[in-house]
């Protein structure tokens, strides 16, 4: 029996109307779906009633199915003769755990296919007026894991990004929020540097808080932020407010 084919699919971030045309089209005609907890409902009622749902979805200290289960499944399945829609939130290759998944499949000589989506390091910030880069404040950025996923998993050297880009990008770091800015201001980061915080970016229920480096853990604190968000640290933070455009769902 000839392997099946692997399709590693960014599903993009909240609002379901980012998703590309090309993913659409691949889930419309999938044979199995092994889906992520942050991909929207109106993305999964895509796939056709046909096809075997896989839920595979993973928060902080709760784990549905390990990684390494689900690595086995895809290579077990697509061995099998079918054709996997591997769908993840955001982007596959941005902290998404799909570079791992594609060398599995290479290791065993399984065809793959990887369809980009729009990453929340990127979307949140635009939904919440802030462009990374900008001509007067920042021709760098940087975006960065804010926890260990586990023991193989390299350590962030906060002390040296602090100096090292204009903007830096951190996600699933609310949780580590407290330590991650005390470490930045270690490195050199003058505490005045302006930081967004946007929960569930470009969704209906997308909410930003805004401080600086040495006071956004309060506010984001009082603010009772929760996981998913995408934490903004630099210069360019300031124009949220001037370019503030999003207001609800475009549908």
């Amino acid at each position: 029996m000839d392997h099946g084919k692997v399709f590693l699919v960014g599903a993009g971030s909240g609002d379901p109307t980012l998703l590309t045309v090309k993913a659409e089209k691949l889930l419309k005609t999938a044979e199995i779906v092994i889906y992520d907890r942050l991909v929207s409902q109106e993305i999964l009622k895509l796939i056709p009633e046909t096809a075997e749902k896989i839920y595979v979805g993973k928060r902080t200290g709760k784990h549905v199915v390990p990684q390494e289960k689900i690595t086995e499944l895809l290579v077990e399945k697509a061995l099998a003769g079918k054709n996997i829609v591997r769908l993840k939130g955001g982007d596959p290759f941005i902290f998404g755990r799909g570079g791992e998944e594609a060398e599995a499949l290479a290791d065993n000589e399984i065809e793959f296919e990887v369809v980009p989506g729009v990453s929340s390091s990127v979307a949140a910030p635009m939904y919440a007026g802030i462009p990374l880069t900008h001509r007067d404040y920042a021709s760098s950025v940087a975006i960065v894991t804010g926890h260990r996923a586990g023991e193989g998993e390299r350590t962030v050297d906060w002390t040296k990004i602090a100096r090292a880009v204009d903007t830096i990008v951190i996600l699933m770091g609310v949780e580590s929020l407290d330590a991650i800015t005390k470490k930045l201001v270690e490195g050199g980061l003058n505490p005045a540097t302006p930081v967004a915080v946007i929960e569930k970016g470009t969704s209906a229920e997308q909410r930003t808080v805004t401080g600086r480096i040495d006071t956004i853990f309060k506010k984001a604190e009082a603010a009772k932020i929760q996981p998913p968000a995408v934490i903004v640290i630099g210069e360019v933070v300031s124009l949220g407010r001037k370019l503030s455009w999003f207001k609800t769902n475009p549908r």
